[in-house]
């Protein structure tokens, strides 16, 4: 029997990845740069909480977003009393769990691309009388691009990969809440393992091709740094 591929989960599951670093990506950036800047009490509880969605379990994670957007959660109530709608069991909520999970690879990306820019050049572009937005725009933001670039595909490739917490806050809804990560699990359970394998193989020739591209063009950009002078 002819296995036919069901082409919805992989289209949704590149939709939640982009709309998840979408945020990420923005949110992660500030986060870093502000962990890096501010000093304040309780400001390694606030990084360890940044982080924490990294090593929690996936379905621990959905099950906390579940008491936060569902029905009866704080976020759930407000939708539902003030908007008249929900985001549980939404390709919504498949976007927020896959910008929750994938938060800490961007966050500690960036953090670690900002502490690598020599703080000498930021002091001069201030001496020069740039205000702090100028000079993260246009001195520490390019000075940090290749590990932005790096915690990007990183994050992209948790986000499509996140199978816990969405199943948690999303559920397996075909044609609408149904990922990638979900049609292989559920096919495989139902002994479908052509389609699980086929499907395996699609997410992992994306992710693998988002991972080879980075590594290139980390390589490329070391070398034409280094025919520049600049190491």
């Amino acid at each position: 029997m002819e296995t036919m591929i069901e082409w919805q989960p992989v289209v949704l599951s590149l939709k939640v990845a982009f709309a998840s670093i979408a945020f990420v990506f923005v949110f992660g950036m500030l986060a870093a740069y502000l962990m890096k800047t501010l000093h304040f009490p309780g400001k390694a509880a606030v990084e360890a909480l940044f982080i924490l969605p990294m090593v929690l379990p996936p379905v621990v994670t959905g099950f906390l977003l579940l008491l936060l957007i569902g029905k009866n959660g704080p976020v759930g109530k407000f939708l539902g009393q003030h908007f008249a709608t929900q985001i549980i069991f939404t390709p919504y909520a498949a976007v927020l769990a896959g910008a929750v999970v994938a938060f800490p690879l961007m966050y500690q990306s960036a953090k670690a691309a900002f502490q690598s820019v020599d703080s000498k050049l930021e002091d001069a572009a201030r001496t020069l009388g740039a205000d702090e937005w100028r000079v993260f725009w246009t001195v520490t933001v390019p000075l940090s691009w290749p590990g932005l670039v790096a915690g990007l595909v990183l994050s992209f490739s948790r986000a499509l990969g996140e199978f816990g917490a969405t199943i948690m806050v999303a559920g397996n809804i075909p044609g609408k809440t149904q990922t990638l990560p979900l049609a292989i699990y559920f096919a495989a359970e139902s002994n479908d393992l052509t389609l699980a394998g086929l499907y395996v193989l699609i997410i992992s020739a994306l992710t693998f091709s988002m991972i080879y591209w980075l590594n290139i063009w980390s390589k490329t950009k070391d070398r034409n740094a280094a025919g520049r002078g600049l190491f």
